[in-house]
């Protein structure tokens, strides 16, 4: 499809074919000018690399980068190993979890293959320099795919970087420079979803399109799942808006979206079996994070211009404006224009909710475990095309009231257009100068930071270099140095807390809250310092304190260097021996509450504790239904292993009468236990822990996680289904353009 009102930039004008010398410097002349656009696209990019370079610089971070790096490290490990991350228990946070189940995880097990041959830190601070970097150029060969012209399609690449909103969490600088949010997994997503959208939209009018759109939309939904909703959102929507063509369309939408969910079941289905082993997000479930800001705030942004220009001149909302007026002009000659004002109109709805759409939101298929705010994403990607409309239509105005009067050829010759066309540039270019002052302050600022990070953390770093290798050397159990409420945020490497730093140590660790979907996630936040039988029940053993922070009873001095006081627990580990004295119920949605009591209370340290009705199930029996306060333990570890890395712990114990052996893991199905080698069943032990029932005598008790395991057969159905999609789309006869 060609931009409303111009030309394709590679398009012949008159004469081009004409013999001669003349004809000649005119064809070399058009091919010169038709590679500007793709120039201009690649000039941005070369510029949005360049901004962001020091991303390439080995460092810490402050934000959930952290986390994504060490689920890079962890896949190398697990490739290098011949295992399948997806099947392995990710030990590091939220008393561990089988994250690369739970969370999106394309990225990372991409990345960690390259991580193969580059290091997986390496191949991890590239890819994000990358994916950022080269927006520009998803944006102009999406725009292509989409119809839009060339000019256009560089307007849309040229504006793509330059996104500022409120939230600061959508396809915008700041959502993932080391002083923004660290959404990796969406910059993914980010990569993908211009061409699912273009595919999609290419493919209910030519059926060659399917693979290339499923494969798209496939590819989003793995690499991030919010932005995967926004994949889906374009075969929902975009049938509806060429009522002529209605019912086909539709059918190749439902074909489409049947693929794509064939082709991403092996990320999607082990989701949803174990979406009840998967913990809400006790903290934010109740908050606009979760629920979004509802119509009156969002609508309140867009006008302001602080969905696209927060905080500055709102350049890029007018040129968003002009695109949707050029678009609901050419309502019905214009199909694309439709379909991108409906796509974000769309997003912008399902932006405002459940705080405005109360109980229809849960209509949306897991719309108690999505940030409902993240789907202004949708909107500002569907407002970069409109930018590239409002080229378009700037340049229209250029040639139909300034260049053709000064021409004194046709006023609707191809020339007049291309020259409008080419004018437009340096228009658009000062134009976009606050937007591109704001940016660049941004990412310098990001440079300097990283900066200082790196020069002030060395000295510190080299000083808590000591402790962690004593930790990793002695092993067995966790790690606390503070969390977000405590002195834990002021106690540093650099800028970074410690107990963020750990995680790019890889060391297992109590603190880093809310970063998984662990069950025992939300009993963390009830985590409390001053109450020692805390330190049992989360597997605590070694503390890094700051000097002259009170210390839990119990502690033993082992070293210290600089400011970094590192204590031992002795009697504590991954393993513990308890009482079950009575039961409760609980679910994923009040696990962390239902706990909190037992967490603040007594139990715990007097070795007894409850078991847990999951879900409706009802509670395994207590091995002692009658408490004694202050009774004796009944029974001591002997032995225990020292990390949960593979996904197992071994343990020699000693019992004085029948109890439970704990292990201080995240409880999920997919543990097993054998007591002398025989398989023994597990059950859940309050606050979400794995137990077993042992016996009295001395025995040897083994903990194994195994992970899902149809991934196989999953694998095979997406084959399957891409297969299909390109037999689909070879069968397809050639067809029109949507738009002609």
């Amino acid at each position: 499809m060609r931009s409303p009102g111009l030309p394709d930039a590679g398009d012949p004008l008159p004469g081009t074919a004409a013999v001669g010398p003349a004809g000649a410097v005119r064809a070399n002349l058009e091919r010169l000018v038709g590679a500007v656009p793709p120039l201009l696209a690649v000039a941005v990019a070369a510029v949005n690399l360049w901004a962001v370079r020091a991303t390439r610089l080995p460092i810490a971070y402050l934000d959930d980068a952290d986390m994504h790096e060490q689920m890079v490290r962890f896949a190398t490990q697990s490739f290098a190993a011949g295992r399948n991350p997806l099947t392995r228990w990710f030990p590091y946070l939220n008393e561990g979890s089988p994250q690369f189940l739970h969370y999106q995880s394309l990225g990372a097990m991409i990345t960690g293959a390259v991580g193969l041959v580059t290091g997986p830190d390496t191949a991890f601070r590239w890819s994000l320099l990358l994916l950022w970097g080269l927006w520009p150029l998803a944006i102009y060969a999406s725009a292509r795919i989409f119809g839009l012209g060339r000019w256009p399609s560089a307007a849309a690449a040229a504006v793509s970087p330059l996104l500022m909103s409120v939230p600061g969490v959508g396809f915008e600088v700041n959502g993932y420079l080391w002083v923004g949010y660290g959404l990796w997994a969406q910059l993914w997503g980010m990569l993908f979803l211009p061409f699912a959208w273009a595919c999609s939209w290419r493919a209910l009018a030519d059926r060659r399109w399917t693979l290339p759109a499923v494969l798209a939309v496939t590819a989003t939904i793995c690499a991030h799942f919010e932005t995967g909703y926004l994949a889906l959102a374009a075969p929902m929507v975009m049938p509806w808006l060429v009522p002529g063509d209605l019912v086909r369309r539709v059918g190749r939408a439902a074909l489409l979206m049947g693929l794509s969910f064939a082709a991403a079941a092996w990320a999607v289905a082990p989701l949803l079996i174990y979406s009840k082993w998967a913990a809400i997000n006790e903290a934010l479930a109740h908050g606009p994070l979760v629920n979004g800001y509802g119509a009156k705030v969002v609508l309140g942004w867009l006008v302001h211009g602080e969905v696209f220009d927060n905080g500055r001149l709102p350049v890029v909302t007018i040129l968003v404006g002009i695109g949707t007026v050029a678009a609901v002009w050419r309502w019905r000659s214009e199909p694309l224009g439709r379909a991108l004002v409906a796509l974000g109109v769309f997003c912008l709805m399902l932006t405002w909710g459940p705080t405005t759409w109360g109980p229809v939101a849960d209509l949306v298929p897991g719309g108690r475990d999505i940030f409902f705010r993240r789907f202004m994403m949708g909107t500002q990607l569907a407002g970069i095309y409109l930018v590239g409309l409002a080229a378009s239509a700037i340049a229209a105005t250029l040639a139909r009231v300034v260049v053709a009067p000064l021409s004194r050829r046709r006023p609707d010759t191809a020339l007049v257009r291309r020259v409008a066309a080419t004018a437009t540039i340096p228009i658009l270019v000062a134009l976009g100068i606050p937007a591109l002052r704001e940016v660049g302050a941004y990412t310098a600022r990001n440079a300097v930071d990283i900066a200082l990070q790196r020069t002030e953390a060395a000295p510190e770093a080299a000083q808590l270099a000591p402790l962690l290798a004593h930790i990793e050397a002695a092993g067995g159990g966790r790690t606390y140095a503070g969390d977000p409420d405590n002195w834990g945020a002021n106690f540093d490497v650099g800028l970074v807390p410690v107990y963020k730093y750990l995680e790019s140590q890889d060391i297992d660790e109590v603190g880093f809250t809310l970063r998984t979907a662990a069950l025992m996630s939300q009993p963390e936040l009830h985590f409390d310092q001053y109450q020692p039988s805390d330190f049992v029940a989360f597997g605590i053993r070694w503390l890094i304190y700051p000097s002259g922070q009170p210390l839990p009873p119990g502690y033993r001095y082992v070293m210290h260097s600089g400011p970094y006081w590192l204590y031992e627990l002795p009697a504590d580990g991954y393993v513990s021996v308890v009482d079950t004295v009575g039961t409760i119920d609980a679910n994923r949605f009040d696990v962390g509450p239902v706990t909190a009591e037992l967490l603040a209370g007594p139990m715990i340290a007097e070795h007894q504790d409850l078991t847990v009705g999951w879900a409706g199930a009802p509670a395994p029996a207590p091995t002692s239904p009658d408490r004694r306060p202050g009774g004796a333990a009944p029974g001591e570890v002997l032995r225990e292993g020292r990390s949960l890395v593979w996904g197992r712990m071994d343990a020699v114990v000693h019992l004085r009468r029948r109890a439970v052996v704990v292990l201080s893991a995240s409880y999920d199905p997919g543990w097993t236990a054998t007591v002398d080698g025989r398989r023994a069943p597990v059950e859940m032990i309050a606050p979400a822990l794995v137990g077993v029932v042992v016996g009295p005598g001395t025995h040897r008790v083994v903990f194994r996680y195994v992970g899902f395991a149809w991934y196989p057969e999953l694998w095979g159905l997406t084959a399957v289904a891409l297969v299909a999609a390109g037999w689909w789309g070879g069968r397809g006869r050639r067809q029109r353009h949507p738009a002609r």
